[in-house]
């Protein structure tokens, strides 16, 4: 029997990934959490075949989640389940340990492909992520600017792109409102900005907000 945990803050996706699921040969059993504490719960105190995590839970990263996942379960593979067909989110969750990437608007059978594939220890990318990649590193151009940011940094910048305040973001992060402003102008200065307007702008043209 397959026991697949789906980890994401919208129920109507968690039961559409059910569905799809028992639709399929075979018994699987579904866990099911809309919170990160929750979902690292569940990791810590049962046994997965594969964990389907979105990328983005509320305010909080799904990158940041994927690296506890592997910090308390280094072998359970994760299958990233995200609505962004950009490489630069690809690349950043295949770097943190995922076993696979795949889009929300990707066919039903391309997601138990996914799931059936990483959960054989085998690695999966959707197609047109895939085809970003390729086109990315054939390029030949300088990185982005956001490229040159840290994973915290670029959640960091994805808050403040999203309108929350220094003090929201420290509150959603666990951190202090003078970390949260030190990373604030770590990414001023990578990104060559001088405002939040500037870098709000940023990340709404590169698509890497909601």
């Amino acid at each position: 029997m397959k026991k697949i945990l789906i980890v994401d803050d919208h129920e109507v996706l968690r039961d559409g990934v059910k569905r799809i699921f028992d639709k399929q040969p075979g018994t699987v059993s579904f866990g099911e959490a809309s919170t990160v504490q929750e979902a690292l719960r569940l990791v810590r105190e049962q046994d997965w075949d594969v964990v389907v995590l979105d990328i983005s839970l509320g305010d909080r990263s799904g990158l940041e989640v994927l690296k506890e996942v592997r910090q308390i379960r280094p072998r359970l593979p994760v299958l990233i389940l995200s609505m962004h067909s950009g490489e630069q989110f690809a690349r950043r969750a295949l770097k943190a340990g995922a076993s696979g990437y795949i889009t929300k608007d990707s066919p039903r059978a391309e997601l138990v492909n996914a799931v059936n594939k990483v959960m054989s220890g085998g690695r999966y990318i959707s197609p047109s992520v895939a085809e970003n990649l390729i086109f990315d590193l054939e390029g030949g151009t300088d990185r982005p600017p956001h490229e040159t940011l840290s994973d915290r940094e670029f959640e960091v910048l994805r808050l403040i792109a999203s309108g929350n305040t220094v003090s929201e973001i420290a509150s959603i992060l666990a951190l202090s409102d003078s970390t949260i402003s030190t990373y604030r102008g770590r990414i001023l200065e990578k990104m060559g900005m001088k405002t939040n307007a500037e870098l709000t702008h940023y990340a709404i043209q590169n698509k890497l907000v909601d």
